[in-house]
């Protein structure tokens, strides 16, 4: 439930302005939609000015690190040495690889190669051989303020029907990303993705989705991308999440690793591709800050 301030009382952002010139139209709109049957952001999912530019701070990094990795990846490198770029990448500029020791997490990025739907863990033992696709997921810590990316790489010759999946993939989330407007709603964007998938013969996971980011590692609300249009949260201004589907040559279903408990590939074996933004709703559209 949206709570009213009184309107000469400081607005609850934190401008130091008060509540009738800053928020209360805001929240009016948000009460409204909430009082006709809409799920809403609480007040704690919105960032303020100050926060965002302490997010993008975070996310320069972010970016730098998966710079640097798409200047290095190459045939025949082992994805340990992914792990090592942006571990140096993320400590000399001064961060901390967030995925390293989360919840038990052993490294400071996920490497997921063909099958390997996401969480992969980087390892001496794993080289990239041509033909091979493989997921970069790199998240970053700045000062208690997070980011969160990921891009796909193609390794030598790549068989066009896989190269196919990659290329639909990184659409679904553009396609996605076109229908984040203030007002709107998280189904809109999800129907987008699911729709261009399918269309082309694809599936996408559905146990693993995107995420409110920023002010922690994983914050509310959950994105998913077997959605419908008018359904789910309310995009606000101030909101930000990611959008990174997962998307599956074959069937939907996925399975995790029983041993390390984290790696999740497809269970038919057949390959999965996901590229990942960190995306601010705006007052006139939204902002991608890390990609």
């Amino acid at each position: 439930m949206i709570k009213k301030l009184g309107r000469n009382d400081h607005c609850w952002c934190g401008s130091g302005k008060k509540y009738k010139a800053c928020h209360e139209a805001f929240d009016d709109k948000l009460r409204y939609l909430e009082d006709i049957g809409h799920i809403v952001p609480s007040h704690k999912l919105i960032k303020t000015p100050e926060q965002i530019e302490k997010i993008k701070e975070s996310a320069r990094i972010n970016v730098a690190c998966l710079d640097a990795v798409a200047a290095e990846i190459h045939e025949g490198m082992n994805t340990a040495e992914i792990d090592k770029i942006v571990y140096d990448v993320t400590t000399d500029m001064g961060g901390i690889p967030a995925p390293l020791n989360y919840e038990g997490y052993p490294y400071s990025v996920c490497t997921s190669v063909n099958e390997q739907v996401c969480h992969g863990f980087p390892s001496k033992d794993v080289i990239l051989k041509s033909g091979d696709i493989v997921n970069v997921d790199c998240s970053t810590i700045l000062h208690g303020y997070f980011s969160d990316s990921s891009r796909m790489f193609c390794i030598g010759d790549v068989k066009p029907e896989v190269k196919k999946l990659v290329d639909v993939t990184k659409e679904c989330v553009e396609l996605g990303l076109e229908q984040v407007k203030p007002w709107g709603f998280l189904g809109d964007m999800g129907q987008a993705v699911h729709d261009h998938a399918y269309a082309n013969g694809y599936t996408v996971v559905r146990e693993i989705g995107g995420h409110g980011v920023g002010l922690e590692f994983h914050e509310d609300p959950w994105v998913g991308y077997n959605t419908r249009k008018g359904t789910d949260m309310v995009m606000a201004p101030g909101m930000m999440f990611t959008i990174e589907p997962m998307v599956n040559m074959g069937k939907v279903n996925v399975v995790t690793d029983e041993k390390n408990g984290w790696e999740v590939s497809t269970a038919d074996g057949l390959p999965s591709a996901q590229w990942e933004i960190q995306v601010l709703v705006t007052e006139d559209g939204h902002e991608v800050i890390s990609w």
